[in-house]
């Protein structure tokens, strides 16, 4: 155990010093550039998206078929299937494509880069070394929680985030001492070359009461749903560019280019601060200043546009921002003061969106300080995980135990192709009512509804 010890605590410093210094490098350069065309008028960022988009399209498209090697650059597809092995000559498309989109106002996050980063460099480490099979999945699960560590300053976060986020209901342990020296390194790292980092403090709390806590959890409940609808509406436009491009037969770099005329088109009804990181309203709304009812979902329709017409860009970010507006906005409706619902609903839909409900409340605690809130934010976390069901950002996640004593799944099975089977006492009791009762009940129905 002494020598497992420490292993890691080499393997993971080199890790976490390596991570952090690329991820440092890819944050100096995004904000160079992002912050180049911030003020541009709005007939230039009318055309910057769609020319942002088909750089997007041709370096992705050329970029990846260069790509030999077989292996998919995707960090769950890479411990899952690949052996903890990462395409390393494609290390560099994904954070120039992330550049381009948010430079040009395309609305997604910056963390996904960094995790990719992570991730390649420490599957290149592991070949260095030449780490076994499982060395080497766990070096890569170190590399995705040091660069998550890196973009957020939540080291501690960070280091479950990449963990948890590998399976639905299942961390796994042996991850989690290499994953926190890397986080904790790679944060270091990244404050020595200077990258900034911003931290929060909640207004004073009103002490305990169950009331107050059942008021978060309802916040959970509504961040939960919202969440529901910022996954559904990104599969939802991924599914209609992808019929768009096997109808009529388009040429993949040609996909981004036509989202970026639609994010073109949309923000003439709907304000330009919800296009690229939108970091100024979460920080609004964090201090307490009241959202609109709506905000999240013109965020969510912005990033679902980028994202799913091939623009390519981190999707926690925009998780961050959903949640705190989301929060913000219903928080009064329950006599919730708007800043404690803006960080409630931060880590709601942050716990329900990527199901990580534990690196959620983590990164509640390290942003926003060890204070009574960490209750709340708890509370709310793991309500909206629950709400929102077999659903992920993250499509190649698999599902390790179900949410719900109702239904049943065979562990280890992908999102979307899962069968769900609800418990036997329910299909028994359902059968006898389709062939009992149902008819009744629908010709009972029915001719309620046209009494009325």
């Amino acid at each position: 155990m002494l020598a497992t010890v420490v292993q890691w605590l080499v393997l993971a410093t080199i890790a976490g010093a390596i991570v952090g210094t690329g991820t440092s490098f890819f944050l100096h350069g995004l904000f160079f550039f992002v912050e180049g065309t911030a003020s541009v008028p709005l007939w230039v960022q009318m055309i910057l998206l769609p020319v942002g988009g088909l750089l997007n399209g041709l370096l992705l498209y050329y970029g990846y078929k260069a790509n030999k090697t077989g292996l998919k650059d995707s960090v769950i597809e890479a411990v899952h299937t690949q052996s903890g092995k990462m395409p390393f000559k494609t290390l560099l498309i994904k954070p120039v494509a992330a550049i381009i989109t948010l430079a040009s106002g395309g609305s997604a996050g910056k963390e996904g880069p960094c995790s990719h980063i992570g991730a390649s460099l420490a599957s290149g480490i592991g070949r260095v070394f030449k780490l076994n099979a499982e060395l080497q999945k766990r070096l890569v699960a170190c590399g995705v929680s040091a660069g998550f560590s890196s973009v957020f300053g939540t080291p501690l976060a960070g280091a479950i985030y990449g963990v948890e986020v590998l399976a639905i209901g299942r961390i796994r342990h042996d991850f989690l001492f290499p994953a926190i020296v890397a986080g904790v390194v790679s944060f270091e790292v990244s404050k020595w070359w200077g990258v900034p980092y911003t931290f929060y403090k909640l207004l004073p709390l009103p002490e305990f009461s169950e009331i107050l806590f059942l008021k978060t959890v309802l916040i959970g409940v509504i961040c939960g749903v919202v969440a529901w609808v910022f996954v559904d509406m990104i599969a939802l436009v991924r599914n209609i560019f992808a019929r768009l491009k096997a109808r009529f037969g388009l040429w993949p770099p040609l996909l981004p280019l036509f989202g970026g005329l639609v994010l073109s088109a949309l923000i003439l009804v709907i304000p330009t601060e919800y296009l690229g990181l939108s970091l100024p309203l979460m920080d609004r709304a964090l201090d307490g200043e009241a959202m609109p009812y709506l905000g999240f979902l013109w965020k969510t329709i912005l990033v679902a546009v980028t994202l799913g017409s091939g623009f390519y860009g981190g999707i926690v970010t925009p998780q961050f921002v959903i949640g705190a507006i989301a929060g913000s906005a219903f928080a009064p409706m329950l006599g919730l003061s708007p800043a404690l619902g803006a960080a409630v609903g931060l880590v709601a839909v942050v716990a329900s969106a990527s199901n990580t409900p534990i690196a959620a409340i983590l990164m509640g605690v390290e942003l926003f300080g060890g204070t009574l809130g960490t209750v709340y934010v708890a509370g709310a976390g793991i309500a909206a995980y629950l709400i929102i069901g077999h659903r992920s950002v993250y499509p190649d996640q698999l599902i390790a135990y179900s949410k719900s004593s109702w239904m049943v799944v065979r562990p280890d099975m992908p999102l979307g192709q899962e069968k769900v089977y609800l418990s036997y006492g329910f299909l028994r009791w359902w059968s006898k009512f389709k062939q009992r009762q149902g008819p009744q009940y629908w010709r009972r129905l029915v001719a309620w509804v046209r009494r009325r």
